[in-house]
């Protein structure tokens, strides 16, 4: 199947490694570790392996070496997200700088909010942004096998202002976004992977067509809550951009038709921000699966 399963490669002791090499050897010896464990996941992760270069050369249009360069350029720009992510989330925010667009629009969700993102970049950074503002961040996780990573991370970041949600099948989860958004916190979550069986909508996306989960503007519909599409890219080693559109509050309709002609319009709205970061920053959109082939699979 081509679609995310709902899992994500990684454990609970490459989390361990990576912090305790940023807490006692620095973040610069954290990179050049960084190297060998990226060089074993190249070879050694077919699928990701085919579709970085699928999107390189079919939807960005590389040249086949271009293409093959990619791989590793991607790999190792993702891998030293992980890596910024973790020493932000532990402390060590000081050593980056940020540039904040669209900071005002968060300041304006008083009565709570949901941030959409995406796999670009290093999105986390939202709950720096959010200290600023002296609001809790709840950042929603779909992946089951991440409550040990969960837990972990709790408990190392048990000084910040930062939360998770873990997606259930039971839909419990759905009682503590309820309790988020009525203490007008604000949840982050993504708005590019969906698992089957869920809703979603067609629309295109970097020049073909692509399948979107309907469900994070459906949150925001249901709670009433405005949303802002957030995005935070890598610049340089020590430097991120932050962008947050303005305020988008989509319509909750009892009309069946309607309330699917607005959640798509929504979805769409996300779906243009998201191609305007992609095309300035290609490298940086971390999907290892074919993400248009489940839409081909669909009309074949």
């Amino acid at each position: 199947m081509s679609s995310w399963q709902g899992k994500t490669r990684g454990g609970i002791l490459g989390y361990k490694i990576f912090i305790w090499t940023i807490q006692y050897l620095g973040i610069p010896f954290a990179y050049f570790l960084l190297r060998f464990v990226i060089t074993w996941f190249v070879f050694n992760s077919r699928e990701a392996f085919r579709a970085i270069y699928s999107f390189s050369r079919h939807i960005l249009h590389y040249s086949a070496l271009k293409s093959l360069v990619s791989i590793f350029r991607n790999y190792y720009i993702f891998g030293q997200i992980l890596i910024d992510k973790l020493a932000m989330l532990s402390g060590f925010q000081h050593r980056f700088t940020f540039d904040f667009e669209g900071e005002e629009y968060l300041r304006s969700m008083h009565g709570g909010g949901l941030l959409i993102s995406a796999h670009v970049g290093n999105w986390e950074i939202a709950g720096n942004l959010l200290n600023r503002l002296n609001k809790p961040i709840h950042i929603l996780l779909f992946d089951a096998e991440h409550q040990r990573i969960k837990g972990y991370l709790e408990e190392t970041l048990k000084e910040r202002n930062v939360h998770f949600i873990v997606i259930r099948e039971d839909y419990n989860h759905l009682k503590e976004i309820e309790l988020a958004f009525t203490g007008g916190d604000i949840i982050a979550m993504h708005g590019d992977r969906f698992i089957e069986g869920n809703k979603t909508v067609t629309v295109d996306f970097m020049g073909k067509p692509a399948r979107f989960p309907v469900g994070p503007v459906n949150l925001a519909a249901r709670f009433r809550m405005p949303l802002s599409f957030v995005f935070a890219v890598k610049e340089t080693r020590k430097h991120y951009h932050f962008y947050a559109t303005p305020l988008y509050r989509p319509e909750f309709s009892r009309n069946l038709q309607k309330r699917e002609e607005i959640l798509k319009e929504a979805v769409t709205a996300y779906v243009r921000k998201l191609e305007e970061i992609l095309r300035e920053y290609p490298l940086q959109w971390f999907n290892y699966y074919d993400f248009w082939k489940q839409e081909t699979q669909l009309t074949t």
